[in-house]
């Protein structure tokens, strides 16, 4: 059975992200490096929170783009606080849990309780969740929440 692994092209700071990575997230580690005939770093394996990725230095011409990100689900606010201060070192923050860490790569930042407040059956609920959301820059759950309540 085949796997999807995300792969990820870096101009030449491989090294730089995958220890920025690795240092953010629980449980994650470099899996192997491969280098070129002269010692430098070609490509990598590591993994974030149980999913694999490669990433290579590929060099420039290829930028990313906030068309492709990754994803965190977040279990309450002091989750996402961590991950977003962590992402945003150096990088731009941008607009509804949505940042472009400091190698290019766009994250977005959720916590769960948006998503179970966008499931919400009250329509009306739902729009001022929705609403408020879009206001935001770093998502807030008591803001969402009271938003949601009217």
């Amino acid at each position: 059975m085949p796997t999807i692994t995300p792969f990820i092209w870096f101009d030449d700071d491989l090294q730089e992200a995958l220890d920025f990575y690795v240092g953010i997230f629980p449980n994650a580690r470099i899996l192997d490096e491969h280098r070129t005939e002269n010692g430098e770093l070609f490509y990598g394996t590591f993994t974030l929170a149980g999913q694999t990725f490669y990433g290579m230095n590929g060099g420039p011409g290829h930028p990313l783009t906030d068309a492709f990100s990754l994803f965190v689900m977040c279990d309450d606010q002091a989750e996402v606080d961590r991950y977003w201060d962590a992402l945003t070192a150096d990088g731009t923050p941008v607009a509804c849990g949505w940042l472009t860490d400091k190698f290019g790569l766009s994250w977005q930042i959720v916590p769960r309780r948006l998503m179970e407040l966008q499931a919400d059956p009250d329509p009306a609920r739902v729009k001022r969740t929705v609403d408020a959301m879009m206001t935001m820059v770093k998502l807030d759950v008591a803001a969402l929440e009271r938003a949601a309540d009217g």
